[in-house]
């Protein structure tokens, strides 16, 4: 995808919210979890994108463990927590991994382009509204 598409797919999102530490183990998944689930409840339209390359929890904090993104034409879809309203997507890697236990130890380039890959290329259906 290339950038002028990037930027017009984020253009679309009103609002972004980061949940960030520089310390693991302080509940970032929790606080997020429990952040996109109210925010929900509320009405609004959320996305969870989980940068999480060593231990992507959000598949088991949103109950999704199992289950798996697509591909598109388009790009990668989501795997969206309230089924066919499609109004809670999330996406991580955790998808993509075959074992909870599993991790990826990628560094530097590699890992920001997986990064980059999570905002370009997942197609965000529900933001289009």
């Amino acid at each position: 995808m290339s950038a002028d598409t990037s930027a017009t797919a984020l253009s679309r999102v009103k609002n972004i919210v980061l949940v960030l530490s520089g310390k693991g183990g302080v509940g970032k998944s929790s606080v997020t979890t429990q952040l996109a689930l109210s925010l929900r409840l509320q009405g609004h339209k959320v996305a969870v994108c989980d940068v999480d390359l060593t231990g992507p929890s959000i598949p088991r904090m949103f109950g999704l463990e199992g289950r798996q993104i697509h591909a598109s034409s388009a790009g990668w879809i989501p795997v969206y927590a309230d089924g066919e309203e499609k109004g809670l997507g999330v996406m991580s890697l955790g998808f993509l991994l075959k074992d909870r236990g599993n991790s990826v130890v990628w560094r530097g380039p590699k890992k920001t382009a997986m990064i980059k890959q999570f905002f370009t290329d997942v197609v965000w259906a529900h933001h289009d509204n």
